[in-house]
């Protein structure tokens, strides 16, 4: 009797959580879900295998292209799925290269960001640090900042003491290279009415925000659209060619064609 493929899963979505979740009581696939490590307390993660077998998983880098490569063939991986974040822009490509070097089948499995609407006041630049720059050549005096804790430093060229920053992340950041700044602790997901509550008591004029996509921490979007307050929405970095999709419908027929599974 043969071992079931093997499936290496680039998680800490809550895609790849639901692909997991999706796959987890099946026993023609073994999926390891490998996290970055880079948050403190991720959310749980559904085993890979039928109880009692302990969850596969693995958290950590793998040492670039190179040792995602060695990784790939030491683990005799058939396939994988890169569910990472959509803003992981280093991993992909690591990805993209380790899996083209081993001969791998690989999926880009991101959801889809977020959109315009009418009342929207968005303006949308490339990247964080283009942001900042925004922010210190405009008007803006109360800015909320919810782009994560390790690019805050991008954003001290705009701290001049005349602006006020509301700085929200999951981890508490090392230390606030914009002053004066609140720094609040919080995951998602959030309420319109909470965030309304929170930009309306902070006096919000600007928020700051990656198209991250998702239902999470979509509601400050609403929020600001309800108040007329203006977003800057750094926009996603490109994504390497192949297969990919936004739904996990989709990602589950991909493993299944891929491995050659029935689907059971």
């Amino acid at each position: 009797m043969t071992d079931p493929p093997r499936l290496l899963l680039l998680g800490g979505t809550t895609e790849a959580t639901r692909l997991a979740a999706a796959l987890a009581r099946r026993d023609d696939v073994v999926v390891v879900t490998s996290l970055a490590g880079r948050t403190a307390s991720p959310g749980p993660l559904p085993s890979a295998h039928l109880p009692p077998a302990p969850p596969a998983h693995r958290t950590g880098g793998f040492g670039g292209t190179d040792g995602l490569a060695a990784y790939l063939r030491a683990e005799r991986i058939s396939a994988l799925v890169d569910a990472t974040h959509p803003f992981a822009a280093r991993m992909r490509w690591h990805a993209y290269d380790a899996c083209n070097q081993v001969g791998v089948p690989r999926l880009r499995l991101e959801r889809p960001p977020w959109r315009a609407q009418a009342g929207d006041r968005w303006t949308i630049v490339a990247t964080v640090a283009a942001a900042a720059a925004q922010i210190a050549g405009g008007p803006s005096e109360r800015v909320f900042v919810t782009t994560g804790r390790k690019e805050l430093a991008a954003f001290a060229p705009a701290s001049d003491g005349r602006r006020q920053w509301l700085i929200r992340s999951l981890d508490p950041p090392q230390h606030l290279p914009v002053q004066p700044a609140v720094a609040i602790l919080d995951r998602g997901p959030f309420s319109v009415e909470g965030e309304t509550t929170l930009l309306a008591r902070h006096r919000i004029d600007l928020v700051v925000t990656k198209n991250s996509g998702g239902d999470a921490t979509a509601a400050k979007l609403e929020a600001a659209r309800n108040l007329g307050v203006a977003v800057l929405v750094v926009d996603r970095p490109p994504s390497p060619e192949g297969p990919s999709t936004n739904t996990v419908a989709d990602a589950v027929e991909w493993v299944n064609g891929s491995l050659g599974l029935s689907g059971g």
